[in-house]
């Protein structure tokens, strides 16, 4: 079930965030009851995503240096450095523009890990490495949105709300499923409520995506234009981080599964985890938002196409190093 679900998201999402608009408009009146339903919703649904994230066995993730240190130096050296020049070439509008900071700079520590699997890569490795990309990811975001965005920003950013925002829905949800994954090691029927959570992420966020479309389908109105803009960027994003993985790979010289792996990484983005970040922000900043669920969309199927050409085409089991990184 698990699986299916996950092969067929894309079109989960879509279908509900149709549902969503429809909503929006047919009964405008709805959506402030909606509202009220999606914070709670993201807190189920990130307690939900972290327990299936290995949080109590960080150490084992450190065993293939050369895997995360391609993994780690891809995700928060190279990537910010390509969305730097990005910044400086693209003249995006300024909420805009946090919405595809936001989404871009911090690495996807869930469904990644599926569709490294489905994908022919080493689902053991990013298993092991998801807890080391989501524990960066709160450390640099700050530093980068920093960076990028000025010390103004980030000072406007940092409020009360949005500090609360971010201990309820992102710390508390972490610490509860490191907690509950702590128990489960020794419990279990506790193991077997963590695992038949597993089936939950895709429904979860399907629900999460039908409110932000009908409470934000107004906003998209007077979005259209830009987000044909953010479009060409997110698909050429996904072309990037392909090749960029395959660079890696070699460089590093990993085996065919841990280049794709890699490539999986590269492509998927956290785009959930920093929805309440998003949403916490000002009025004047919530086109963000639906810049953050529009590349969600867009990052679904384009891993519907990494599936076929990533390990076909892209790293063919023949694209191996001579020297394999030891298993």
């Amino acid at each position: 079930m698990c699986e299916g679900l996950e092969r067929h998201q894309s079109w989960i999402y879509l279908a509900f965030i149709l549902a969503g608009v429809g909503v929006g408009l047919v009964r405008p009146d709805l959506t402030a009851a909606l509202d009220r339903l999606l914070w709670p919703l993201l807190g189920i649904l990130l307690y939900v995503t972290f327990t299936q994230v290995p949080l109590t066995h960080v150490r084992e993730g450190m065993r293939d240096w050369r895997f995360l240190s391609a993994l780690l130096v891809g995700n928060f050296v190279v990537i910010p450095l390509l969305l730097a020049v990005l910044v400086a070439w693209l003249p995006l509008a300024p909420a805009i523009m946090v919405g595809v900071l936001l989404v871009l700079l911090v690495p996807c520590t869930d469904w990644f890990i599926s569709f490294a699997h489905l994908g022919k890569g080493d689902a053991g490795r990013a298993i092991a490495a998801a807890p080391l990309l989501l524990f960066a990811q709160l450390v640099t975001l700050p530093l980068y949105l920093w960076f990028f965005l000025g010390q103004e920003w980030l000072e406007a950013a940092l409020s009360t709300h949005l500090l609360v925002a971010f201990v309820g829905l992102i710390l508390t949800p972490l610490f509860l499923a490191w907690l509950t994954e702590r128990v489960a090691e020794n419990q279990p029927r506790v193991q077997s409520l963590v695992r038949g959570m597993g089936a939950l992420p895709v429904p979860l966020l399907a629900v999460v995506v039908f409110v932000i479309a009908a409470s934000q389908v107004n906003s998209v109105a007077g979005l259209l234009d830009v987000l044909w803009q953010v479009l060409l960027i997110f698909v050429g994003y996904l072309v990037v981080a392909a090749f960029l993985g395959k660079i890696m790979g070699r460089l590093f010289r990993l085996d065919a599964p841990s280049a794709r792996t890699l490539t999986f990484s590269f492509g998927t983005r956290n785009s959930f985890v920093v929805l309440p970040i998003a949403l916490a922000l000002p009025e004047v900043w919530q086109a963000a938002v639906v810049v953050i669920v529009f590349q969600s969309l867009v990052e679904l199927f384009g891993m519907a196409a990494y599936l076929s050409w990533v390990p076909r085409w892209l790293i063919p089991a023949s694209d191996e190093p001579i020297s394999r990184t030891p298993r």
